[in-house]
């Protein structure tokens, strides 16, 4: 025997719990915040998404995704530099964006560490094709390099959640590129 059709557009209820957990945290949203910000009843809820820790794992999930994409694009540009430099600058921007919760769901819930790490990983295996293709030093540890740029990333949404300007975190952004090794044989400063 079917069930009743469900009377709601489960995707557009996703991205509507995405902003609330984004917005607040998981541990600070309520069934109640969610079941309003998605424009359904607490049965259809359940059913649809089964209890607030479900809801949260497949929301979650879908912002790593979208975050993963943009990444993934940022390092596929042709050197290192560029990619870190448009990783950092997407992400002020994103922080930044008045149609979304300022800052980022993945950087700031407490639950999504291995989200991080996933994304650190990321970053750890642009800068090692960078060594490898000598546009930054073979001495370079890109294990380091890649956790201060997480730490960056966090302390960029941070700030966005305390109100900071585009302006601010591309200004952090480009402080972020000057701690960039100079290319092998480069005498100059590192600038963005």
């Amino acid at each position: 025997m079917a069930g009743r059709p469900r009377s709601f557009d489960r995707e557009a209820a996703l991205a509507a719990a995405v902003e609330q957990f984004w917005r607040t945290g998981f541990e600070e949203t309520s069934v109640a915040m969610l079941t309003s910000a998605m424009g359904v009843t607490p049965p259809s809820l359940y059913a649809a998404f089964g209890d607030k820790q479900h809801l949260f794992e497949e929301a979650s999930a879908l912002y790593f995704q979208r975050t993963c994409e943009a990444v993934d694009d940022a390092t596929a540009l042709p050197t290192a530099r560029e990619a870190i430099a448009r990783v950092l600058h997407d992400t002020a921007r994103a922080h930044t964006d008045p149609a979304t919760p300022p800052g980022c769901l993945m950087l700031t819930e407490p639950r999504l560490e291995a989200q991080r790490e996933a994304i650190r990983q990321r970053l750890k295996d642009r800068l090692n094709q960078g060594v490898r293709d000598h546009e930054l030093a073979a001495s370079t540890d890109t294990d380091r390099l890649a956790s201060f740029l997480v730490a960056v990333l966090r302390g960029m949404s941070g700030c966005a959640r305390d109100g900071g300007s585009t302006d601010e975190l591309l200004g952090i952004a480009e402080t972020a590129m000057a701690a960039l090794p100079a290319p092998p044989g480069d005498q100059t400063p590192a600038v963005a």
